[in-house]
């Protein structure tokens, strides 16, 4: 055990002192902050070019409405706040056709496509005729947009309110219903998403208090994503460890002193210290966080305990499969066919995360947080999402990991034992099979 030990501290010690792991404590942190951050920081910065839209309106109604509306909000919406100057939206200019009072045939709606084309109009709108009347509203009558630009869509989400009411207002009026009754009785019911009445410890009634939906997706995406990070960076770089030592002889000098399992137990220990010290920077990092979001419910101190047992048993399942691929390769070329498979198990629970949020007690959220290559994460999610999980389930869980580990770590050290010493071509996957269950021909 002293010489297994011995192997994990110079592992241990080696990975930290490398300026990938130094640069992994702040880089990682920093990339995810500023990817929730930067769609906040680039809101403002869009093109502020004048929007023209052409109006086909055989009503003669629609057409100054929304030349109303769009000068009210040239003048009073497009610029920041509290900076008159700085202009952060585009101006919608809306002009009449001249085509509205004739028939739109194909021609002229070839024609005024033609000129979005050159760049003469950002779109153009086709009012139908009837669109007034209680009977278009009964025969489907719409409003037609038509634009080169389908993904955007701001000027349709503007134009739709003051059109719709205005519309809404002209049929109630020819059905003569007041639209300030109809608008007041049609109303729609604000719906509360509440958590449950609680017990104090006094023995006192604990009113409910109102859920956070950004909390109860942003706490379990990001325990998803710190899994996989601290899997990756603790598991995947062994096998680059493993195949440089391989490369080099160095694993040869190594294995006068030791076993080749001593060697790999030592090298796993070791990359469950990194991957412990990376996991503890992260989630002190990231309570603070969220107690400073007042979010610290969602993060309680169970979860914590709960991670860092996922994690190592994950590290120890994943980091075995790593360390067996680098040992049954000879060079980095021959490692891309095998080391595929090893990086998509990790991605894999990444898929259901949606799914595991939305229903976390499901049939099928609860089976795949059974599969010991998604348990830690599935399990870490379900964990998380209120109303939670029985103790059993991830007391079993862990017990299912960590036969899993086990068994990768015995099936990885017959791999390691022969193929860390081989030379010249790499292992197929039959013969590492064979190595696995005794045939090492």
């Amino acid at each position: 055990m002293r010489k297994v030990i011995v192997v994990a501290m110079r592992e241990y010690v080696a990975a930290v002192k490398t300026k990938a792991f130094l640069i992994s404590i702040f880089v990682i942190p920093l990339f995810y902050v500023i990817g929730f951050s930067l769609p906040a920081l680039l809101k403002d910065r869009v093109d502020v070019s004048d929007k023209v839209v052409e109006v086909v309106d055989p009503t003669g109604e629609i057409i100054p409405l929304l030349k109303q509306q769009a000068d009210e909000r040239n003048a009073s919406e497009i610029f920041a706040e509290n900076e008159e100057k700085r202009q952060i939206k585009p101006k919608f200019i809306v002009n009449e056709s001249d085509i509205s009072q004739g028939a739109v045939d194909d021609q002229r709606l070839l024609a005024l496509s033609d000129q979005v084309r050159k760049g003469e109009l950002f779109a153009f709108i086709v009012i139908e005729p009837g669109i007034l009347s209680r009977e278009a509203a009964e025969n489907g009558g719409s409003i037609k947009y038509y634009s080169n630009s389908p993904t955007y869509d701001e000027f349709i989400d503007w134009a739709r309110g003051p059109v719709s009411r205005y519309v809404q207002s002209r049929r109630l009026a020819q059905a003569e219903l007041d639209p300030a009754v109809v608008a007041a009785a049609t109303r729609p019911v604000p719906v509360r998403n509440l958590g449950l009445v609680n017990r104090s410890e006094d023995g006192g009634i604990q009113k409910a208090k109102e859920t956070n939906r950004f909390a109860n997706f942003i706490i379990p995406f990001a325990v998803i994503m710190l899994m996989f990070m601290t899997v990756m960076v603790g598991a995947s770089p062994l096998m680059q460890t493993v195949l440089e030592e391989k490369m080099q002889r160095i694993a040869e000098v190594l294995l006068a002193s030791v076993s080749p399992f001593q060697l790999m137990l030592g090298k796993l220990i070791g990359i469950v210290g990194v991957s412990v010290t990376l996991s503890t920077l992260y989630l002190g990092g990231a309570y603070i966080a969220v107690r400073e979001a007042g979010f610290a419910e969602h993060l309680p101190p169970d979860v914590v305990v709960w991670f860092i047992i996922f994690q190592v048993l994950s590290v120890l399942m994943f980091g075995s499969g790593f360390a067996a691929v680098g040992a049954a390769v000879t060079d980095l070329k021959e490692a891309q066919s095998l080391i595929t498979p090893m990086m998509m198990l990790p991605v894999l629970p990444m898929f259901f995360l949606q799914l595991v949020v939305t229903e976390p007690s499901s049939t099928l959220s609860t089976a795949l947080s059974f599969l010991p290559p998604m348990t830690p994460s599935i399990m870490m999610v379900r964990l998380v999402v209120p109303p939670g999980i029985p103790l059993w389930q991830p007391l079993l869980g862990a017990l299912l990991v960590g036969v899993s580990a086990l068994i990768c770590i015995w099936a990885a050290g017959r791999v390691f034992r022969v193929g860390i010493l081989m030379q010249g071509k790499g292992a197929s996957v039959q013969q590492i099979l064979g190595w696995i269950f005794g045939r090492q021909s």
